[in-house]
């Protein structure tokens, strides 16, 4: 198969994706042909040229930063290395799609900013990695994983990487994902993309890392990068969180700008940070939050959110919440059940109270939500791909379904239905789709979430956030067993998954949500949780189980 090597004005074609990616380093000069695995600032103690940037928290980056120990060139480098060293070769993880060319003169300008007392923000000097569902105005296409967007090159940044290079980030790559955010084909295996191929599990090889996020989550759990920006409809940022063993925080829709990103859904998209602690991902939600003029809900945020949610990081934080435990959101694995019942005794030895809830039953939501979805894709996608100056070979949905029929890639392995099912659907002004729509957020708000947890004075709901992760199928597609992600999806409410065990070696999370904008509260309970647990641990990359 052959794959485009896209830099801006220039295009090269190879047999294998990961000598893109090489290459991309290799002519912005990131990396020589004699030195790319050479040590940046290894400490004398270690072994490895990386592994001393392991499990580093921005905390200790910027205590590194203040008392000299390093630059912000020298971390950047020390990352490259890494995505060289386990991305591109070793276990071939396949979690970014492209480097920045740009990032060593990033890291060089904040470097002079730092000497001339200048701190832009708290994401100083963090080497961050972001969804190529993103937009960025530099050498990196935004490509949502499809070949027909390699050479769409946006004209402007996104709000969120606006916001990210104010708070002084790096962003050092573009990750790999399931392809248009997975809401392509009926049947797909999660982490696969056109562009990028498959993206590996890092615990084991040959497991899924789930989706659409699939590549922030592996690159945040193998310490590619310090944190990812994810984007969730449903599940995407807390499905490869929970597969990965890491952090992922799906926001309150609207807290997050989604300006500049390839879109699904107007109701339902957020990003959202991934790290390997909750401190990381409260430190990067702050960074990102803010009114943006160009994206309607986030006015909605106005009074109700920060600039800083690290103040709610508690370590006592469990004590006197209320917490719902949603039972029939168990039983899909009595070896998830163990763990969950584990994670309920610990709560309730911190001091929370745990309540036992039934969910009411209600409307078909998530069928509702699918027909919204159809809808609102199209009507988003039409709008994104017909902006001027993007580079992009198709202008609207219709052209990327005919593009896709003639390519070899793109229908290789899976079909394309979803994408022609919102072709066949009409404009926003449908009946369909507002009835849809006002059910899907009447059953999942008012007469889900918000009823119960006005019902029994809850602070959080909590369920398990998925299974261990499953054998990667290009043949039969994803194996999903069990998730927790829909009624915080598609109700646009707020949830956090927290690694809460491992099961032969595979992670599995532990999901917080609730109300609308109730972040502060979710990361005192999270972070609580965290801290007195600790079921973090890095991968071993193991071949298989």
């Amino acid at each position: 198969m052959r794959s485009v090597i896209i830099l801006r004005n220039k295009t090269v074609c190879f047999m294998k994706k990961k000598y893109y990616r090489f290459l991309a380093l290799l002519l912005s000069g990131i990396v020589s042909l004699t030195a790319c695995n050479q040590p940046v600032n290894k400490r004398a103690d270690e072994s490895d040229n990386t592994g001393w940037i392991e499990e580093m928290t921005i905390v200790d980056l910027q205590k590194g930063y203040k008392d000299g120990k390093f630059t912000v060139k020298e971390i950047v480098n020390t990352y490259l290395d890494r995505i060289m060293a386990l991305d591109m070769s070793g276990p071939e993880l396949n979690s970014v799609i492209v480097i920045n060319p740009e990032a060593l003169d990033i890291a060089e300008k904040l470097d002079s900013e730092r000497i001339a007392g200048r701190i832009r923000g708290p994401l100083f000097g963090v080497p961050v990695i972001i969804k190529d569902n993103i937009d960025t105005h530099d050498s990196m296409p935004a490509t949502a994983g499809a070949t027909a967007l390699r050479n769409s090159f946006p004209a402007s940044d996104s709000y969120v990487v606006k916001k990210l290079r104010e708070s002084g980030a790096v962003i050092i790559a573009k990750s790999n994902l399931s392809e248009w955010a997975n809401f392509r084909a009926q049947v797909s295996s999660s982490g696969w993309s056109g562009i990028g191929g498959q993206t590996k599990n890092p615990y084991v090889l040959d497991r899924n890392p789930c989706g659409s996020s699939s590549g922030a989550g592996v690159a945040v759990s193998a310490n590619l990068c310090m944190v990812a920006i994810g984007t969730e409809t449903n599940g995407s940022i807390v499905c490869p969180s929970n597969n990965n063993g890491i952090v992922g925080i799906k926001p309150t829709v609207g807290l997050i700008s989604r300006s500049g990103i390839i879109p699904i859904s107007f109701t339902q998209d957020t990003p959202g940070p991934m790290g390997r602690t909750v401190a990381d991902a409260a430190i990067t939600l702050g960074a990102l939050a803010g009114i943006d003029p160009a994206d309607a809900k986030t006015v909605a945020q106005a009074g109700k959110s920060y600039a800083d949610y690290s103040q709610f990081l508690k370590k006592d934080g469990l004590k006197g919440k209320r917490i719902g435990l949603i039972r029939k959101s168990m039983g899909f694995s009595d070896r998830v059940d163990t763990l969950m019942i584990e994670a309920v005794k610990f709560l309730k030895a911190n001091g929370a109270n745990v309540i036992d809830i039934e969910m009411p039953k209600v409307a078909n939501y998530e069928d509702a939500s699918y027909q919204v979805l159809l809808y609102e894709f199209k009507d988003g996608l039409n709008k994104y791909l017909s902006r001027p100056g993007s580079g992009a070979c198709v202008k609207s949905l219709s052209e990327l379904i005919e593009f896709n029929r003639k390519d070899s890639v793109e229908l290789r392995y899976f079909d394309q239905k979803i994408l022609e099912l919102a072709e066949k659907k009409s404009g926003l002004e449908s009946e369909e789709y507002k009835k849809a729509l006002a059910l899907m957020l009447k059953s999942t708000r008012e007469e889900s979430i918000d009823k119960v947890m006005n019902e029994y004075h809850l602070d959080a709901l909590i369920a398990p956030t998925g299974s261990p992760a499953w054998k990667t199928d290009l043949l039969l597609g994803d194996h999903f067993v069990g998730g927790s992600s829909s009624l915080a999806a598609i109700s646009g409410y707020p949830a956090i998954t927290v690694p809460m065990g491992f099961i032969d070696r595979l992670p599995v999370g532990l999901t917080f949500f609730g109300k609308a904008w109730s972040e502060p509260l979710l990361l005192e309970i999270a972070y609580g949780y965290e801290q007195g647990t600790k079921h973090r641990k890095p991968p071993e990359y193991r071949v298989s189980d």
